[in-house]
């Protein structure tokens, strides 16, 4: 991982988020992102939240990726309190399946936007690499280290199936 500034910020609302989660970790550091983990609960540690996204901006951040399950609401939440791209990962809930947390995830009001990806480790591995994307648009190196990336993962699909 770089020694850069932190320039994306991945939070989640429990523990038990991070093994969904870390495929955003995972992605970031491969691409040479500068990146950190926060535990950061929309309803247990609201003070937590308002003073991680209040010195978001200042400390170089520039996207925020933010999972939770059953009510999901810390990705909206985050987007309340910020003009930075926020990345909603819905995470399965025991429930329903994560159903719930893809509805409160990407359900926002006109005017608080959230980028909502697919439910779990799945929609981790895309928010890292959208937020990538974003990241690339002023940064060529990036830019580049994303397309060998996405080149490396066009290989690694057979031409023909293969027997077993």
């Amino acid at each position: 991982m770089s020694t850069d500034p932190v320039t994306v910020g991945v939070i989640m609302g429990s523990q038990s988020d991070w093994s969904a989660m870390k495929a955003a970790n995972t992605v970031l550091a491969e691409l040479e992102i500068s990146n950190e983990a926060r535990i950061i609960s929309a309803h247990r540690t609201p003070e937590r939240l308002h003073d991680y996204v209040g010195s978001a901006r200042e400390r170089g951040i520039k996207v925020i990726i933010a999972g939770a399950g059953a009510a999901a609401h810390l990705a909206g939440v985050t987007a309340g309190l910020t003009t930075l791209p926020v990345l909603g990962v819905p995470l399965e809930s025991a429930s329903l399946k994560g159903l719930d947390s893809l509805l409160a995830t990407v359900q926002m009001p006109g005017g608080i936007p959230v980028a909502t990806f697919a439910i779990g480790k799945s929609g981790a591995k895309n928010a890292g690499l959208f937020a990538a994307a974003i990241l690339a648009l002023e940064d060529p190196a990036l830019s580049d280290r994303l397309t060998a990336w996405r080149a490396a993962q066009a290989a690694k699909v057979p031409f023909a199936p293969q027997d077993e």
